[in-house]
């Protein structure tokens, strides 16, 4: 049995599961501060006997393995995790081997093993949720390199229409602070979901997330992306990012159907738990191969 973990900025998923990816139990809460939350995890592992462990979660982390704060969320906004020791409090508390990335690396690989990469070599995720973040996967492994992407902190042309200040607390007005799902909220002031389909706010966001797409299109050249995230349940969204994003690449660059490209999660609700748990099985894997 191996042990998955998705920590999101609005919910926690934690699951069980084998080697071949096939899910036993899972069990998921709200994600509070450290102090209700991880006690709640705890207790959901050590009533298995799990072999290893896969984190994906919300960041920003420090996955330099030779840091004094390896395993470390760092400077996060979610209140009380500033600089929790992730990785040590759960080898702890458990005793088995820890991997650890962020939720969207973590997504973007279960999608890669299992969803809509379909035998690719690459691929990129990207949630649009409470928070905005991508990961991706290049030459069939994950992307790092000084950290780990923070592609949800870009910076876009405004729109024209656009007053919104933005609502990041370290760049006001990056992707995440114009486009994520409280940016909608705080400047329409109602959560996406009372939005209509024709109202101007799904135009204005089809118009930053496609200008965000481009620039990850030009850098990484993804050969396929997966849009995730509560604010892309919002089916509409899709064909007038696909539009833009058209647009932004007429005459330059020659891309496939966007309906195709362009995609929701083939696994839904588990590309990260799906993606934290093959972690989990990678570092158990390495660990028996050490021995």
């Amino acid at each position: 049995m191996l042990g998955a973990i998705e920590a999101g900025g609005t919910k926690f998923v934690c699951a069980i599961g084998t080697e071949d990816g096939k899910l036993i139990k899972r069990l998921e809460f709200p994600t509070e501060i450290p102090e209700k939350t991880i006690p709640r995890v705890i207790e959901f592992f050590r009533a298995h006997q799990i072999s290893a462990l896969g984190i994906g979660s919300f960041g920003p982390l420090d996955l330099n393995k030779s840091s004094d704060t390896f395993g470390y969320i760092t400077s996060t906004p979610k209140p009380g995790w500033v600089n929790f020791p992730f990785v040590e409090t759960m080898i702890e508390a458990l005793n088995v081997p820890v991997a650890f990335d962020t939720d969207v690396n973590a997504a973007v690989w279960g999608e890669f093993l299992f969803g809509a990469r379909k035998g690719l070599a690459s691929c990129l995720y990207i949630t649009v949720g409470t928070g905005i973040g991508a990961g991706a996967v290049v030459d069939g492994k994950l992307l790092h390199g000084l950290s780990h992407p923070e592609m949800g902190h870009i910076h876009l042309r405004r729109h024209p229409e656009d007053q919104f200040a933005g609502f990041c607390p370290y760049h006001t007005d990056c992707l995440e602070g114009l486009a994520a799902g409280p940016a909608l909220e705080k400047r329409w002031g109602t959560k996406g979901t009372g939005l209509s389909e024709d109202h101007p706010a799904w135009g204005m966001e089809a118009y930053y997330l496609a200008q965000a797409l481009m620039q990850y299109i030009l850098i990484l050249s993804p050969e396929k992306i997966i849009m995730g995230g509560g604010v892309m349940k919002q089916a509409h969204l899709f064909p007038r990012i696909h539009q833009k994003v058209e647009q932004l690449s007429s005459g330059f660059l020659s891309l496939p159907a966007m309906k195709s490209y362009i995609v929701p999660p083939m696994l839904e609700n588990d590309s990260g738990i799906m993606g934290a748990l093959m972690m989990a099985k990678e570092i158990y894997d390495g660990k028996k191969c050490k021995k």
